[in-house]
């Protein structure tokens, strides 16, 4: 408690000297976040070298803000999205002792080399390269990169969350904007995104998964996790070699066609999302190699799986309608679809929000193709939303960070990227695998067990409910839901009638006639035959 304390008068410091009670507005208390001064610099510059100066999980938290543009002033966005995440490396000897305290014995049991000099360090972990023992058949061990936890990381965080918690509550406190803004609700997400980085078997089954998705694939590879040798604070995986895709010039040097590449990313990133429904939510440069073996072909390599996304089926469908709709510029779809997927109130007036959105996207639409951004309708969409009460959707929140991030990627390779172009028949190709004969029945047969076995006590209980005072329609639709009920049992019963009463007579004739027993006997066989009919029509 008294560090959390001592971490706060630090941060609050750290606030007056920048400045940032500006933020706050005219109702933040000058005692808290200082008296107001000028400054030579932007507040969101201030903003940005601030969360720098706080440390790694400050930067990485003005990282994730930097998501929501749907949520920040102009240029606040655009600057934070520049927080670097320059972090020094923990000494060698200290990674050497805590994958030994989780492996609980040394090192060479598991790896014939183990570099000491860490190849890369970020704000949670760090990574160094290593060898594996030779396997029986093996020349040699497998080459391997050793992802491990920074010391302490664990309570720094839980220590920092927790401020952010307690900034967010004055946020919410004294803000202006807070019932918009949600600085809580910020805060909830990140605490949720960061915990998850913490646990490095998670981020190992998320590149196990992509791996098998894009398995035998020529656009994407990405590395095969040991998991043998991983535990939540150790990641072992194989070591994969490639060109930083921000490295242009050693890519031109190695002459790679940057239209294919660019395209590709874009194929890659829409196939996820739709083919796969699991998408890399974090592929900034850093997160991506390229290989360049061939070229005119070149293939990605996936690095450091922390943060996926997935959606829901009906949020598929929804997204690929509205991407489809918005460059149909058919904008009152794109309304009725926000409202059907109940990501608006039911009450929205359709007729006010496809206005709005005609507004926001008239001005994109009227550019060329190849300057119409994805990303951008998104943020405007979100932003214009929240005016009718939009309730925010974590997974599309990590969707809309991660069209941002391939958008401008694919656009630094090649200026001409024509994004629809290569979107456009994934959508569609996505569209018409999921309307196909095929896909429907097996979506049937999947869910007619789970329906059959509902029905008979959702009428009971429907009707239960409407006999506490609803309206006399839904009563009277409760009714014939139970009327519907029991004609499929009475069917049923029919069904089984009919099937003895068969039965009976086709047995009675063969008794009848090529059996040799009495004909009257057969004839009764056949009579009680004739019974199970009547009772059959009967029900």
């Amino acid at each position: 408690m008294f560090s959390r304390s001592r971490r706060l008068l630090g941060i609050l410091r750290t606030v007056r000297r920048y400045g940032l009670g500006e933020l706050m507005g005219e109702s933040a208390p000058s005692w808290l976040v200082g008296a107001p001064r000028a400054f030579d610099q932007d507040i969101n510059v201030r903003l940005r070298l601030a969360l720098e100066s706080l440390g790694p999980v400050f930067v990485k938290f003005g990282q994730t803000l930097s998501t929501r543009r749907d949520l920040l002033p102009p240029g606040m966005a655009e600057e934070l999205s520049r927080l670097q995440d320059d972090v020094p490396p923990f000494e060698g000897a200290e990674a050497r002792r805590l994958i030994e305290a989780a492996y609980g014995h040394p090192l060479d049991v598991f790896f014939e080399s183990f570099e000491t000099e860490p190849m890369a360090a970020a704000s949670i972990a760090q990574v160094h390269a290593a060898r594996l023992h030779a396997r029986a058949g093996e020349p040699q061990g497998r080459e391997v990169v050793v992802k491990v936890l920074r010391p302490d990381v664990h309570e720094r965080i839980d220590r920092d969350i927790a401020v952010l918690y307690r900034l967010a509550g004055l946020a919410a406190r004294f803000h202006p904007e807070a019932k918009r803004l949600r600085p809580i609700e910020i805060v909830a997400e990140y605490d949720r995104i960061i915990h998850d980085e913490l646990d490095l078997m998670r981020e190992g089954a998320n590149a196990s998964q992509l791996g098998r998705n894009w398995a035998g694939s020529d656009l994407i590879i990405h590395p095969e996790i040991h998991f043998d040798y991983s535990t939540e604070s150790v990641l072992v995986m194989e070591h994969m070699h490639g060109v930083p895709i921000d490295d242009i010039d050693t890519l031109k040097a190695a002459g790679v066609d940057f239209k294919v590449l660019a395209e590709r990313g874009v194929e890659i990133f829409f196939k996820q999302v739709f083919r796969d429904n699991f998408f890399h939510a974090d592929m900034h440069p850093g997160n991506i190699f390229v290989q360049t073996d061939h070229p005119h072909r070149p293939r990605y390599v996936g690095l450091d799986f922390g943060i996926v996304g997935s959606l829901t089926a009906d949020d598929q469908r929804y997204l690929a309608e509205n991407f489809l709709a918005f460059f149909n510029q058919d904008y009152r779809k794109i309304a009725e679809l926000h409202v059907e997927s109940g990501w608006m109130p039911a009450d929205t007036s359709i007729e006010e929000f496809e206005g709005a959105i005609r507004t926001v996207s008239e001005p994109i639409m009227n550019k060329p193709l190849a300057e119409i951004s994805f990303g951008l309708f998104l943020v405007r969409l979100f932003k214009i939303a929240r005016r009718y009460r939009y309730q925010v959707q974590p997974q599309l929140v990590l969707l809309q960070k991660t069209v941002l991030n391939v958008e401008g990627l694919g656009r630094d390779l090649y200026p001409q990227l024509d994004l629809w172009a290569t979107a456009k028949p994934v959508l569609e190709e996505w569209m018409r695998h999921r309307a196909s004969p095929k896909v429907a029945a097996e979506r049937m047969r999947n869910q007619l067990p789970q329906i059959m076995d509902s029905l008979p006590g959702l009428a009971t209980k429907l009707v239960k409910r409407l006999d506490d005072g609803t309206s006399p329609a839904a009563r009277e639709l409760g009714h014939a839901l139970t009327d519907i009920t029991a004609e499929l049992r009475s069917a049923r019963r029919a069904m089984r009638w009919t099937m003895v009463g068969t039965g009976l007579v086709v047995s009675g004739v063969l008794l009848g006639l090529y059996a040799g027993v009495s004909a009257w006997l057969g004839g009764a066989v056949v009579v009680a035959g004739l019974a199970s009919w009547v009772r059959a029509w009967r029900g």
